[in-house]
């Protein structure tokens, strides 16, 4: 019979590197703060380009902490 898989345990300096991924959340959870129109940007109101920057952010926070976490 073969053995059971067990994944293996981050180990306690791993475990921070999951902490900038609440900074997503923590941006986009306020509305009532980004909830304007001015600063513009390319004609785009800053609610949606702000909205938007934090699609590009999190996809690169993601793909840094997937990397620390991965070795």
């Amino acid at each position: 019979m073969s053995e059971a898989y067990e994944p293996a345990k981050p180990n306690k300096s791993s475990r921070w590197w999951m902490l900038p991924l609440v900074l997503p959340y923590l941006a986009l959870c306020f509305p009532q703060v980004y909830a304007r129109t001015t600063p513009m940007l390319l004609g785009f109101p800053f609610f949606y380009w702000y909205q938007f920057l934090w699609v590009v952010l999190t996809s690169t926070i993601m793909a840094l902490v997937y990397r620390k976490l991965k070795i």
